[in-house]
């Protein structure tokens, strides 16, 4: 790329790009490609004038030379479907429009047609409060309606068209905050699956795709054989090719293809079910609270959940082509966008309505002053009330995404703020998000390294923080586990179940592997057994009911968790619990070290949901923190459910609200910015009783005009509305 540099400073640079002109989308490429150049900290592409500025925190070299290697071309796969440009550059278009429009008519027209134009205008506003008034409600349109018709019939049309003017603008304010803050939240909820099962012939594979080997014949769900199984198929040169699975990226799954979605795992693409069974969560979409049963001939959609059950799904639609719009659609018309206190200032806007309306016919009998009367129609509150409240709401939900915090609605907010108690999950959320195999420790005459393939091979199905531990392991020691099994079951929070060479092989908790499954220890090993590593969470493996290997799991715990629970309780979170499925021993440890009030040991996912009840029913208001498949129940029963973001997708999908993976201080940020958005809300009815009263009892006494009155309403109208769009933490 060819550009030259206009400014310079320590950190930061303006450069122009040498080129007629740059069109949006090429603006777009230019930030997102910078964004991702390591070292960069912000970036601000100006279409209009092609120029960059660019914030770094590294050697100026690096920037120079990530400027000249620079391509439109090479760089436009680094840019999502939707950047929110185009939107933002149509409301500057439609503002800016209007502005021009309305001095030109000040300037250039004569007050004949000035007045004509008025008229014309007028209709529209008078039409609205008509239709309201005969519905049966008196409503905010209705006093636009009799403002505006009261102004025209005493000829003050200037007045009448200031009202007009001032009404669009606030519309186009309120429009453009409200698409961009959906535009930016659709985005940030956007699908975050990165690769998924897909299954193949084997001649089709290729060197970067992750193979892991056949599908067993046999495997079977809920009574059917899946289509999916070990089988042969014959290629046009008469060859028999084996069916696989392999791991691939989302973006090199094309229309045509076969992906298995197996339970907690979200649907990345939309399709139709050709094989097995299942009951999929799709609240994402369609906003129905209970699962629905998918079979051969189903329909998928993107974006939603496999709560139990796996199935097979042929790809209809490709990456990207309808998910975004389907966010939209949800966001904008499910009523987790309003809080409750957004829904107290409509309904209060509109009860205010026809005191303003009596207020003004009382003006006018006492004073018989139309003057006066007309001051008093022109000021109400339910303008303000209904413009600036939703606006701060979905301003904050807006600046929670830039400190990647996904919000689904603006009520969770509210609930954050109101919260005085919050529950923990342990493991992937207090500890570390990537635990480590520490060792393994084998059993009745296994190898180590065999224990850990089959580990592995088993858990690289149900991605949580202990199994990608695992998977990772494997990995790094060069194991390949082909999958040798049959259909693998797992069990929430207990572990996972499968056939290997005809014997029955189990991993997961203590309690699942001995207790459910009556697992027994080597008689000769029990001393062995009882040996192993206390500071290690235990992952028990077992074949044919007999313990085949230990393998334990360092879980460090994460650097910050103590400091951000102290933290939280001086934001009033007065009550921290620790819940975790590990041993009494191990969660002692760590809830000493983390400094929890309560914490409670073995517990299975009902026990979370109970314990959760049980505060509610002492009047305590909850959020839990959570990123397994088992702290899902809990997540919907909690006020506020927060999930990790790294964590398991129907995690994500049952929760309210999503924190990034890095650290949890995104917890204190999201309470600061919960409690700052009820300060602001609280601040902005003040201001606009106070501030609206005054001007109407000016009006009274007649020392404002009415087209002083009205200028100075819907001026503070936008000024408020325009300080709730503004960041509620300071930089």
């Amino acid at each position: 790329m060819r550009c030259r540099i206009l400014h310079e400073s320590k950190g930061r640079l303006r450069v122009h790009a040498i080129q007629s002109s740059m069109t949006l989308r090429q603006a777009d490429i230019l930030e997102y490609y910078l964004r991702a150049t390591e070292g960069v900290t912000d970036v601000k592409v100006y279409d209009r004038t092609g120029d960059a500025v660019i914030f770094f925190a590294c050697d100026r070299a690096v920037i120079i030379a990530a400027l000249s290697r620079f391509c439109y071309e090479r760089a436009e796969e680094l840019v999502p479907e939707n950047t929110g440009r185009e939107l933002n550059r149509q409301f500057e278009d439609r503002l800016t429009f209007m502005v021009l429009r309305r001095a030109a008519e000040k300037l250039f027209l004569p007050a004949s047609l000035r007045t004509m134009v008025a008229v014309t205008k007028s209709v529209k506003y008078i039409f609205r409060g008509v239709r309201a008034l005969f519905s049966g409600r008196l409503q905010v349109e209705t006093l636009d309606a009799t403002a505006i018709a009261v102004s025209l019939a005493r000829g003050d049309f200037a007045t009448a068209s200031s009202v007009m003017f001032l009404l669009k603008l606030g519309e186009i304010l309120e429009d453009w905050t409200h698409k961009k803050s959906v535009d930016d939240l659709a985005r940030t909820m956007s699908l975050r699956t990165d690769r998924v099962w897909m299954r193949v012939e084997a001649p089709r594979l290729q060197e970067n795709l992750i193979p892991c080997g056949p599908i067993s014949n046999d495997c079977h769900l809920g009574g059917q054989s899946l289509d999916s199984g070990l089988s042969s198929r014959e290629s046009a040169n008469g060859e028999l090719s084996e069916i696989q699975e392999i791991l691939v990226p989302v973006s090199d799954v094309r229309v045509g293809d076969c992906i298995v979605v197996r339970m907690g795992g979200i649907i990345p693409l939309d399709g139709k079910v050709t094989g097995g069974e299942c009951l999929v969560n799709q609240a994402s979409i369609t906003g129905e609270s209970m699962p629905v049963r998918k079979r051969e001939g189903s329909l998928a959609y993107a974006g939603t959940v496999v709560e139990e059950g796996e199935c097979v799904i042929r790809v209809e639609k490709a990456m990207g082509s309808a998910q975004y719009d389907k966010i939209v659609r949800m966001i904008e018309e499910s009523e987790k966008l309003k809080s409750a206190t957004e829904a107290k200032a409509a309904h209060l806007a509109d009860r205010l309505v026809p005191y303003s309306l009596g207020g003004t016919a009382l003006t006018y009998l006492l004073t018989r002053n139309v003057t006066k009367a007309v001051s008093v129609l022109m000021v109400d509150f339910s303008c303000a009330l209904k413009l600036s409240m939703p606006l701060a709401v979905l301003s904050a939900m807006r600046e929670s995404g830039a400190h990647q915090i996904t919000v689904k609605g603006g009520k969770f907010l509210e609930a954050v703020s109101m919260a005085d108690t919050i529950v923990f999950d342990k493991t992937g959320t207090l500890t570390h998000a990537e635990p480590t195999v520490a060792q393994v420790v084998p059993f009745h005459g296994q190898q180590a390294d065999e224990m850990l393939r089959l580990a592995a091979c088993l858990e690289e199905h149900y991605p949580h923080s202990m199994a990608n531990a695992v998977v990772k392991a494997a990995m790094e020691k060069g194991l390949n586990h082909e999958e040798h099994h049959t259909k693998v079951q797992y069990v929430v929070a207990h572990g996972i179940s499968s056939m290997v060479d005809g014997e029955k092989a189990v991993i997961g908790s203590y309690h699942f592997v001995f207790e459910d499954e009556g697992c027994i220890v080597p008689e000769e090993e029990q001393e062995k057994f009882h040996a192993l590593p206390a500071e290690y969470s235990h992952l028990y493996l077992a074949i044919s009911g007999i313990l085949s290997a230990v393998i334990c799991i360092e879980d460090p715990i994460r650097l910050e968790a103590t400091e951000v629970i102290c933290e939280l309780k001086k934001l009033g979170l007065g009550k921290a619990v620790m819940m975790t499925g590990d041993s009494e021993r191990t969660a002692q440890a760590v809830a000493c070290q983390i400094g929890v009030d309560e914490y409670y040991a073995e517990v299975l996912p009902e026990d979370k949901a109970k314990f959760i009840q049980e505060e509610h029913q002492n009047g305590r208001h909850v959020i839990m923190v959570g990123d397994g498949i088992n702290d899902s129940p809990a997540l919907s029963e909690a006020d506020v459910g927060i999930a990790i973001a790294d964590g398991a997708a129907i995690a994500r999908e049952v929760a309210d609200i999503t924190i990034s993976a890095n650290d949890l201080w995104a917890l204190v940020t999201l309470k600061r910015i919960s409690d700052a958005l009820m300060k602001r809300i609280d601040t902005n009815y003040r201001q606009i009783i106070s501030f609206n009263a005054m001007l109407i009892l000016l009006g009274v006494i007649g020392i404002l005009p009415p087209a002083t009155s009205a200028l100075l309403h819907n001026t503070s109208t936008i000024l408020i509305s325009m300080k709730s769009m503004t960041d509620l933490l300071a930089p």
